[in-house]
């Protein structure tokens, strides 16, 4: 008993190692964004399910060159039939002359060669690869979302980095102020509405700084899910993402996209599909051609040959019967004719030994059957106009597929136009907002001085203060919209357009 838990213990182990192995890829703890698409791209379930796609569409093509290559198939058997009486239509194997029939062991095989030549088993190679190609820049399609996402997740994690920095900041300036507060309501400079408002400032910042650690706690976890590992991997966030001059050309930019842009990529390569289909439609109006050629072999052996033998020596006894007579009508002629030997149909040891001889023949010892072989040519000639039908819709389905390409061209034109203004509009926010902080800063210390001397109350501080966070929220949502956009171009036009 003892020995067959710990067998059992052993054998789950094997089992669970390669699970846990294979689930608990581990993330570096210094993550850079090359390194978290690379993780992405070995570990995302998705991406693999897409993946297992083209396994399918490589098989596909073997199976499309395999059916250029005959059939052979192979068949064998045994079979028993028990003694008795058996009947042929009206008669019975007794009124024939064949009664008491013994049990038979009875086999046999087959070998056979069919091959079927069309215009649609000639096109289904190219038919099958083409498929193939469309199934890989699917793939490569679902790379590049891929890509998209983990990137989008990092860049989401860097801007709640970022929020979570402004926030401590603007939780520091709310404890220093309340501070500054309680000691102006000490010296009788600053009231208790002063001091209840600065409390209130710092709760209102504690609440910030949760609010945006939970969003940066939502993004870290996201992103690990994008990578398809465990989301309890601890990292840090390496790689900087800084601001450039957007000058890059529509028409350049246009020009890569009609090259790379995987969506257009995926549909050339459906298209080229659906090029085929239209051929193989029209194949159908060619001859298909058979040919087959076969041998096969039986055995036949009875359970025993009493019945064989006692047939041959009553068919001995017929010859030699007939054999006397024939001497007694040549004895009786005017000239006789010298008599014929009987003796040579009387059943001899030789002959019964033959016969249980030639009965040994189950299951191998076959008598091989003729060979046979023929040729087979069918054109169809009309079929309710399916054929006619078939092709008109491959060929609709090959016009929408253009219809949908240019349309595409055009929307890729449109989303550069658009994307790529919309980046030098976050780009230009970006450096308003950069001047922006210089004022809010300076407006924030001298609101700052004013209430240290009591020149001001508390709201021109908070007022200040609210400013402050405004804009430095501001300032990383305009540079990190553009960093969200830039993304969207690259996907867009199928290239990365960063300056390294």
């Amino acid at each position: 008993m003892k020995f067959f838990q710990k067998s059992l213990v052993f054998c789950l182990f094997i089992c669970v190692i390669p699970v846990q192995s294979e689930s608990q890829t581990q993330v570096p703890y210094n993550l850079s964004l090359a390194q978290a698409i690379e993780i992405a791209q070995n570990n995302n379930p998705a991406i693999h399910s897409v993946r297992n796609d083209e396994n399918i569409a490589d098989w596909a093509v073997k199976s499309a060159y395999g059916s250029l290559i005959p059939n052979a198939t192979t068949s064998g058997g045994a079979n028993w039939q028990g003694s008795g009486e058996q009947q042929f239509g009206s008669l019975t194997a007794g009124q024939l002359g064949f009664a008491n029939q013994p049990s038979y062991l009875f086999s046999s095989y087959s070998v056979g060669l069919n091959y079927n030549i069309s215009g649609a088993a000639l096109m289904a190679p190219g038919q099958a690869k083409a498929n193939r190609e469309a199934t890989r820049a699917q793939v490569a399609q679902a790379e590049t979302t891929l890509v998209l996402e983990v990137t989008q997740s990092y860049i989401e994690v860097l801007r709640q980095i970022e929020q979570s920095r402004v926030s401590e900041q603007q939780l520091d300036r709310a404890r220093f102020n309340l501070e500054l507060a309680r000691a102006r309501f000490e010296v009788g400079t600053a009231t208790a509405v002063d001091v209840a408002q600065a409390e209130v400032a710092l709760g209102r910042a504690e609440v910030s700084v949760l609010q945006v650690e939970n969003s940066l706690s939502n993004a870290r976890i996201r992103l690990l899910q994008k990578m398809g590992v465990a989301l309890d991997n601890d990292f840090i966030t390496t790689t900087q993402f800084s601001l450039s001059i957007p000058n890059w050309n529509s028409e350049e930019l246009y020009d890569l996209g009609i090259q790379q842009n995987p969506n257009l990529q995926s549909l050339r390569a459906t298209r080229s599909s659906a090029s085929y289909t239209v051929k193989m439609a029209k194949s159908t109006y060619f001859p298909t051609v058979s040919m087959r050629a076969g041998l096969s072999g039986f055995t036949r052996q009875a359970s025993n040959v009493d019945f064989a033998i006692g047939s041959a020596e009553a068919q001995a006894a017929s010859a030699t019967q007939s054999c006397l007579q024939t001497n007694i009508l040549y004895a009786r002629l005017s000239n006789p004719l010298p008599a014929r030997d009987c003796s040579v149909f009387a059943i001899t040891d030789g002959i019964t030994e033959q016969i249980r001889l030639d009965n040994q023949q189950f299951p191998f010892n076959f008598t091989s059957q003729p060979a046979s072989a023929g040729i087979t040519v069918s054109l169809p000639i009309f079929q309710g106009l399916n054929r006619n039908r078939q092709v008109a819709e491959a060929n609709v389905q090959l016009e929408d597929l253009d219809l949908n390409l240019k349309e595409q061209e055009l929307a890729l034109r449109a989303d550069i136009e658009t994307t790529l203004a919309t980046i030098q509009t976050a780009y230009q926010s970006a450096l308003i907002d950069e001047r922006n902080q210089i004022v809010v800063d300076e407006q924030l210390r001298l609101a700052r001085e004013r209430f240290s001397e009591g020149l001001a109350d508390f709201l021109e501080l908070l007022e200040a203060e609210t400013l402050k966070v405004e804009a430095d929220r501001a300032q990383v949502e305009a540079i990190f919209a553009y960093h969200d956009f830039l993304t969207n171009l690259e996907a867009v036009v199928g290239t990365s357009l960063r300056i390294e």
